[in-house]
């Protein structure tokens, strides 16, 4: 039997960054069973609530994102040589045959230290902008694997060539779907009644559980029932809006979970989602076929968002809805559009199409690719 291969996986801080990373790590048992992954996360608590129930061998790092402070830059200093110390000692110990960048500034030391060491580099990039970290790390990756074509016109002439359009990696189980009468009864819905999905990715979106409650206040939702994905911190802002609304005399029929591991389950139910539009986002929208109203994140300067937005809104795939931050105005613009697709069947089918014709369920093993021939190329 083949000594294990350790296959170094960098990045964390939110489910858009390690639920790709796992993805990958599932398909490279069926390419590479010898192969051993090893995530260098944060010390965020969303990352071992992550990466701990799948059995993973993970270390977080100290590392934390850089701020315009002075403070803030002096503890991203600090933080900054304590993970170049620590990932010195990972890559001294485990030799890793290759790296796998899963973006963010999580993954910045590790793969600028393994390519130091002549250790093949692989990020991914899903996003249709690369982030600041992904921008830097290009020159010293053999491979950036990306989402969607458009990347292309926002790299250098010389990344390009680097590029390879896999897509986002999604698990496994939101490849294959389960039956919706299953997937309902795990999350105690009733799957006779159309379910609207409300998320905002791993840790919740403010602006988007605030404009969703302020809209359902003025909207009849005849045979629809709510599944609403708040985020921990805002669960207990979520609940008492209902509850507000219920005593209002807005009688909806909702199920409010603040995160869950399981979103096979929300997307089998799903008929359609009002979502952020990070780039699993996106990848598991159009891969499930679900119809989506994307409220990108407004506070990003490159708003890399909007731009994955726009990729699904051209192909009919979504509506694209500017986050204007004030829960009233955000309610408005919605509103006659949720109404439009509660009731409108034709349009919802159309939109899920489009979506499907967009996605990518193969990703991950497309991208267990890339790796494997990085470590066919080290020896």
């Amino acid at each position: 039997m083949p000594d294990p291969i350790t296959i170094l996986f960098a990045g964390g801080g939110t489910g858009g960054h390690l639920y790709p990373g796992i993805a990958v790590a599932q398909a490279l048992r069926e390419l590479m069973p010898e192969a051993r992954p090893l995530f260098l996360c944060t010390e965020r608590e969303i990352d071992r609530v992550i990466l701990e129930p799948g059995g993973y061998d993970f270390i977080p790092q100290p590392i934390v994102p850089p701020a315009i402070s002075v403070s803030g830059l002096l503890r991203f200093w600090k933080s900054w040589r304590e993970t170049r110390d620590l990932v010195r000692r990972v890559l001294r110990e485990r030799r890793p045959a290759a790296a796998l960048g899963l973006g963010g500034y999580a993954a910045g030391v590790a793969i600028r230290e393994s390519a130091a060491r002549k250790i093949p580099c692989a990020l991914l990039n899903p996003d249709v902008v690369p982030g600041k970290a992904n921008q830097f790390l290009m020159k010293k990756a053999q491979a950036v694997c990306c989402q969607f074509d458009a990347t292309a016109d926002h790299v250098s002439v010389a990344d390009q060539a680097k590029l390879k359009v896999t897509g986002c990696p999604i698990r496994a189980d939101i490849r294959r779907l389960p039956p919706r009468e299953e997937a309902a009864a795990r999350l105690s819905l009733d799957p006779r009644l159309l379910t609207l999905v409300i998320t905002g990715a791993s840790l919740g979106a403010k602006t988007v559980n605030e404009a969703v409650l302020t809209m359902l206040g003025g909207i009849e939702l005849r045979g629809w029932q709510v599944l609403h994905l708040s985020g921990r911190e805002q669960a207990d802002a979520v609940r008492a809006g209902y509850r507000a609304l219920a005593d209002a005399g807005t009688q909806i029929g909702a199920r409010i979970i603040d995160f869950t591991p399981a979103m096979a389950d929300v997307w089998a139910i799903a008929d359609l989602a009002i979502s952020r539009s990070g780039a699993s986002s996106c990848a598991e929208l159009t891969a499930s076929g679900v119809p989506s109203l994307l409220m990108p994140y407004p506070y990003h300067k490159d708003m890399h968002q909007r731009v994955n937005a726009e990729v699904l809104a051209n192909a009919g795939a979504a509506l694209l809805v500017e986050d204007e931050k004030d829960a009233r105005k955000n309610a408005d613009k919605l509103r006659p559009m949720v109404e439009t697709l509660l009731y409108d069947a034709g349009k919802r089918s159309a939109m899920s199409q489009a979506a499907k014709k967009l996605g990518k369920p193969d990703a991950a093993a497309n991208v267990a690719h890339v790796v494997v021939e990085l470590t066919r190329d080290k020896q």
